[in-house]
C-alpha cells in the first residue's frame, strides 16, 4: 500500500464508514477507516492522500486534530479533504469549520457512487501533483547544496595562497608559484560556475563533457591541489603512488579532476585526525585505475550498497558532524558514467577504512597528443600599441593596466564614459578594452559613440562583461565590438585577440 496516496474515512457510523470503504476500494484506492479523531491524528503523519469526514464528525476534537496538521503542512502540501454535507446544513458555524480546513470539497448527500469516485479520484490526482511539486523542491535543494559544494574545493587552495602572499620576504619562485594556484583554480571555479548556473540542465540531469585527451597525471597533480588544504588541517599522511610513463584517458579535464578531488575530500573527512590516505594510480594496456584508499571509520556492507546515492552521507555519520550535504559520492557516480568508467566502494567494515576504485579507458599514449606547455603571458611583442581600459571598477582596472603595461602595451586607465571618450580624442587608442555595466553610459553607447568618432572609428572594441549568454553576445557584436570577453577574463585569449593589432 502507497502511505502517500490512503484516503482516510471519518464518518459518525462504522456502516456509513464501511460502504464509502467498499466504493472507493472497487475504484482501486487505499481507504483506512478511522474510528476516533486519535486514530485519525495517528494516520496523518504515516502519509495521506486525501480525507473524507462526515460534516456532523467535524466535531472540537476532529477539528483539533485535523487543524494541527493542515496548519503545519510543508509549502508544497495542501492536502484535499472531502466532506459529506448533510442537505441544508449551511450554518455560519459549519461554513467557519470548512474555512479551517482549508481545501474542502463539498459532497451534498445522499452522494452517488459514481460522484464519490470521480471526487475522491480528483482529489488524489491533485495530491500526486502536489508530491510533483516536492520532489521539484527537494530538486531545487539538490542543485543549491550541489553549487556550495562544488565551490568550496577550488576556494581552499586560493584562499590558502592569498594567506602565503602575506607573509613577508616571500621568495619571487614561490610567489609565482602561488599565483599560477589562484590562476588555475580561478578558472576552474569560473567552468564550475557557468555550468551550475544553468539551472534547467543540471535539474534534468544534462551535462556535455568538454571532450579532449587528458594527462591523468595532471589531473592528479590539480585534485590533489585542491583538497591539500583540508588534508594540511587535519593532519593527514597522504601518499601518491603514479606510474613513470605517461597515461592519458578521452574525457573531460575539469570534471576528472572534480571526480577525483571529490574522492579525496570524502577520504579526508571520514579519516580521524592524522590518519593516512593513499591516492594510486595504475594502468594496463585498457584502462587507468585509480584508488583512494584511508584508514577512516569505514562503512557497514548495508552502507556501501547504497553510498552513491544522493545524501547518502546521513547514514555514514546520524549527526552529519563530517559536514557537507552527502551529495559529493552521488556526482561522482555520475560523471564517472558520463565518462564511460566505473566506480566502486569497498570496506571491511566499520573503523576498518574504505577504498575507492575508479576506472577509466584509456587511450593509448602512442596516439596521444601532449599537452602544449602553458603560455607565458608577458612573452608577448605588443609593440607598444596604445591600450584605453575603461572600468568603473577600480581594482579590476588597475590589475588589468598593470597586466597589459608588463606585456608591452601603454595603457590609458578611465572610470566612466564620458572620461574615455574625452581621452580618446586626444590620444586616440588602438584599442577599447569596455566594461559594459559603466554608471553614466553603458558599453553598447560608448561603443557606438566610439565607431562613430573618426580618430577611433577603426580602433578594436573588446566588451568585458559578466553575461556571457548568446543574446548578450550578439548584442555587443551589433554594437561594433570586435570581441566579448566574460569576466574573469582568459588573459590568454586576450592577448590572442590584441595581436591582431599588428
Amino acid at each position: 500500500m502507497n502511505l502517500e496516496l490512503r484516503v482516510l474515512i471519518y464518518a459518525p457510523t462504522g456502516k456509513d464508514a464501511r460502504l464509502i470503504s467498499q466504493v472507493l476500494s472497487r475504484a482501486g484506492m487505499a481507504c483506512v477507516i478511522c474510528v476516533h479523531p486519535a486514530e485519525l491524528a495517528a494516520e496523518l503523519p504515516q502519509g495521506v492522500g486525501a480525507i473524507l469526514v462526515a460534516d456532523e464528525a467535524l466535531t472540537a476534537d476532529c477539528l483539533k486534530s485535523l487543524g494541527h496538521f493542515l496548519k503545519n503542512q510543508q509549502t508544497w502540501s495542501d492536502l484535499p479533504v472531502l466532506v459529506l454535507s448533510k442537505r441544508g446544513l449551511d450554518s455560519t458555524d459549519m461554513r467557519d469549520r470548512y474555512l479551517a480546513l482549508g481545501n474542502v470539497t463539498l459532497l451534498e448527500r445522499p452522494v452517488q457512487g459514481l460522484t464519490l469516485v470521480s471526487a475522491a479520484t480528483a482529489a488524489l490526482r491533485a495530491r500526486r501533483r502536489q508530491y510533483e511539486m516536492r520532489e521539484i523542491d527537494r530538486r531545487k535543494d539538490e542543485f543549491l547544496a550541489m553549487l556550495a559544494h562544488e565551490l568550496r574545493n577550488p576556494l581552499a587552495p586560493v584562499s590558502a595562497a592569498s594567506d602565503l602572499l602575506r607573509l613577508p620576504n616571500l621568495d619571487p619562485a614561490r610567489i609565482q608559484q602561488t599565483s599560477e594556484i589562484i590562476s588555475r583554480q580561478v578558472r576552474h571555479m569560473t567552468g564550475l560556475i557557468d555550468d551550475l548556473l544553468d539551472l534547467s540542465r543540471v535539474s534534468r540531469g544534462l551535462v556535455t563533457l568538454e571532450e579532449a585527451r587528458v594527462d591523468v597525471r595532471q589531473v592528479m597533480n590539480e585534485a590533489v591541489e585542491q583538497v591539500r588544504p583540508l588534508i594540511d588541517t587535519r593532519r593527514h599522511r597522504l601518499a601518491v603512488h603514479v606510474p613513470p610513463e605517461p597515461a592519458f584517458v578521452h574525457g573531460d579535464q575539469k570534471r576528472l579532476i572534480q571526480i577525483i578531488a571529490n574522492l579525496l575530500n570524502n577520504a579526508a573527512k571520514y579519516t580521524p585526525e592524522g590518519g593516512d590516505i593513499a591516492l594510486t594510480m595504475d594502468v594496463n594496456r585498457t584502462e587507468v585505475i585509480f584508488s583512494v584508499t584511508d584508514n577512516g571509520i569505514g562503512m557497514d556492507p548495508h552502507v556501501i550498497e547504497h553510498v552513491f546515492e544522493m545524501f547518502s552521507q546521513a547514514e555514514r555519520t546520524s549527526d552529519r558532524s563530517q559536514g557537507g550535504l552527502g551529495i559529493g559520492l552521488a556526482l561522482v557516480k555520475r560523471l564517472v558514467d558520463l565518462h564511460g568508467g566505473r566506480i566502486a566502494a569497498q570496506s571491511d567494515g566499520v573503523g576498518k577504512g574504505s577504498r575507492f576504485t575508479l576506472t577509466l579507458p584509456r587511450t593509448c599514449a602512442a596516439n596521444a597528443m601532449q599537452a602544449a606547455a602553458p603560455a607565458d603571458h608577458l612573452a608577448v611583442a605588443a609593440d607598444g600599441h596604445r591600450l584605453l581600459i575603461v572600468d568603473d571598477n577600480l581594482d579590476a582596472a588597475v590589475t588589468l593596466g598593470m597586466f597589459l603595461e608588463l606585456a608591452g602595451y601603454r595603457v590609458m586607465v578611465e572610470h566612466t564614459a564620458e572620461a574615455a571618450i574625452a581621452r580618446a580624442q586626444a590620444h586616440p587608442p588602438d584599442a577599447c578594452l569596455l566594461d559594459i555595466g559603466l554608471p553614466d553610459m553603458d558599453g553598447i553607447e560608448l561603443a557606438k559613440r566610439l565607431r562613430a568618432a573618426p580618430d577611433t572609428s577603426r580602433s578594436m572594441l573588446v566588451a568585458i562583461t559578466g553575461y556571457g549568454q548568446e543574446s548578450d553576445r550578439q548584442k555587443t557584436l551589433e554594437s561594433g565590438f570586435d570581441y566579448h570577453f566574460v569576466k574573469p577574463i582568459d588573459m590568454d585569449k586576450l592577448l590572442g585577440a590584441l595581436s591582431g593589432l599588428r
